[in-house]
């Protein structure tokens, strides 16, 4: 492609960006249809913009991750419901039992570390820039390290996707 490429009338970026979304509500309906049991050593790191529309959690959790928040579902949580525009899910924080939900479209990682495996979502332009926080540290995850999201030469299986937009 040349640097006089026009821009595109049709919107390959997003129709993309949904359907990798998609494919994390297949794996969560997965594990929704087996009652919650995660196969082998799979366990997920999601993480999400808590701002993001539609997104419901309470109101010490927002205001401890006001940006970006990571949760892991591997050995403690409960009521995992997924739908076609999101999911939710029981955690405990320091023993306090939450529930969340959160809409695929406020999702900017999904990492399963237990096969290297991870996207990671582009965000709106007019979302505030990403400040690195913990991670959420919900009760009974006992993670081997913070997961590497983009760094593909170590060999993962990490899908980013950017059609580098025109500014």
């Amino acid at each position: 492609m040349s640097e006089d490429t026009p821009d595109s009338l049709i919107p390959y970026d997003s129709i993309v960006q949904e359907a990798l979304r998609a494919v994390v509500g297949r794996v969560l309906g997965e594990i929704e249809s087996t009652g919650g049991d995660l196969p082998g050593a799979h366990h997920f790191y999601i993480t999400f913009k808590t701002h993001a529309a539609g997104v419901d959690i309470p109101g010490h959790l927002r205001e401890r991750f006001p940006d970006e928040m990571t949760i892991v579902l591997q050995n403690k949580f409960w009521d995992l419901k997924v739908g076609e525009e999101g999911f939710s899910v029981g955690l405990s924080f320091n023993q306090i039992a939450s529930n969340l939900s959160i809409p695929y479209a406020a999702i900017t990682q999904f990492v399963d570390p237990a096969v290297d495996f991870g996207l990671q979502f582009q965000t709106s332009e007019e979302a505030l820039p990403s400040e690195v926080v913990d991670p959420a540290g919900n009760d009974g995850a006992e993670p081997a390290g913070e997961p590497s999201i983009g760094e593909s030469e170590d060999g993962s299986n990490v899908v980013t996707v950017d059609f580098g937009r025109k500014k």
